[in-house]
């Protein structure tokens, strides 16, 4: 689908805030005069560009000294947490659906809903991958391609520093299509 024939509408409050809040350190090229009005200036609640206008992710980087996520290994989590995640028994604060966006659209609105749902204090969210079902590539015994770059993106930096942990949600959530992703608490 191309945006040229969408009707545009207004961004929620949440969602500006959102934004916000992921392009907090964002500078604009050329310096900070270069853009305009500094993004925390008083009464700026101007629309967020949308997300395909934001320049891709730079590469995603190994995070430094910490143990790899793994789907089904809770590394530095407790045996009832741990458990409470892979069930999905810990309720859910915020859920995003990348499947059927681009990789970098993708890798763009992750890193922001991850930052914006940290910074938010969640706990635990859902992220939609899909299954990779469209590409044919599940019928033939691979998976999709947002479903592979998912947990290696949580696993990178700056993210990595957010997330405690990863699991594979349960059916009613979405099953191998989806992931619960539990964050670090806010210090």
């Amino acid at each position: 689908m191309s945006g040229a024939g969408k009707d545009k509408r207004t961004p929620s409050r949440d969602e500006r805030r959102l934004w916000r809040a992921a392009m907090r350190d964002a500078t604009p090229i050329g310096g900070p005069q270069a853009g305009g009005p500094a993004p925390d200036a008083p009464g700026e609640d101007a629309a967020p560009v949308a997300p395909a206008a934001v320049s891709p992710p730079p590469p995603s980087r190994p995070a430094p000294d910490l143990p790899e996520l793994s789907l089904g290994q809770a590394r530095g989590l407790d045996k009832r947490t741990a458990l409470r995640l892979k069930r999905g028994q810990i309720k859910l604060e915020g859920r995003i659906d990348l499947h059927g966006h681009r990789r970098a659209e993708a890798h763009a609105m992750l890193s922001a809903f991850i930052e914006g749902s940290y910074g938010a204090g969640k706990r635990c969210v859902l992220v939609i991958t899909g299954k990779g079902w469209g590409s044919g590539l599940a019928r033939h015994g691979r998976e999709g391609i947002l479903r592979q770059a998912v947990p290696r993106w949580l696993n990178s930096s700056p993210l990595r520093a957010r997330v405690l942990a990863i699991a594979t949600a349960q059916p009613k959530d979405g099953g191998t299509g989806a992931l619960y992703v539990l964050l670090r608490r806010r210090r």
